[in-house]
């Protein structure tokens, strides 16, 4: 079980960083643990971080949502933000395996381009993903381990594979030589953010297409298509 970094062990102290719901972990023994008890508290956490919000959320909460009792959950997390930091990273990585391959050779240069910024919005696979990163914005001065993780396991590997597909496109002729593609990938992953804030769209359908209808023509080279 990943464990929190040493971001968040500054965070954890007597209590765990959200209130009075921290206990010592059991000692680990007896019968061999149930994956479907975590899988239950990982998606009650999850759950309750975007309806409660971190600070608000408690570990009573998750276990009456998860069906589980106090100790099951302590024999497996020491405290609340240990529970919160797997919940993350669980979620992230099954969003992350969600996507099939991007298939560079089989598509046009703007279709790929089209593709790896579509990929880009925080709420695929997690409808409830602006409420999270809005929830740990709010506690990055109190518990600022959260935003970290949230920014090394989610932000970076979508905006990575955003910029590992302009310089593909760039070795292949179709992105100009001096594009600031890393000024590209901000444009473009903030774009799904102020969307959000404008207008509070759920989805937004054709939001990548409409990014890379107004990007591309200023980092094309010619008539690449």
């Amino acid at each position: 079980m990943t464990r929190a970094n040493a971001a968040g062990r500054g965070d954890r102290k007597s209590k765990d960083a959200g209130g009075a719901d921290a206990q010592p972990a059991t000692a680990s023994g007896g019968r061999p643990r149930d994956p479907a008890i975590e899988e239950a508290i990982i998606r009650a956490t999850r759950r309750r971080l975007a309806t409660d919000g971190y600070a608000s959320m408690t570990i009573g909460d998750i276990v009456a949502d998860a069906g589980v009792t106090r100790p099951t959950l302590y024999r497996r997390w020491a405290n609340k933000y240990e529970l919160v930091i797997d919940a993350l990273q669980d979620g992230l990585r099954k969003q992350r395996e969600a996507y099939p391959p991007l298939d560079m050779d089989g598509l046009a240069p703007r279709e790929a381009f089209t593709e790896a910024v579509r990929r880009l919005d925080p709420r695929y696979h997690n409808e409830r993903a602006m409420a999270l990163h809005g929830n740990f914005m709010a506690e990055v001065e109190r518990v600022p381990g959260l935003l970290e993780q949230l920014r090394e396991h989610g932000v970076r590997p979508r905006c990575e594979k955003l910029l590992l597909t302009l310089v593909s496109l760039q070795r292949r002729g179709a992105v100009r030589e001096d594009a600031d593609l890393d000024m590209v990938v901000t444009l473009c992953f903030g774009s799904y953010f102020a969307d959000y804030l404008r207008t509070g769209r759920d989805v937004p359908d054709g939001l990548a297409e409409q990014v890379v209808a107004t990007i591309w023509p200023a980092i094309a080279v010619g008539s690449a298509g």
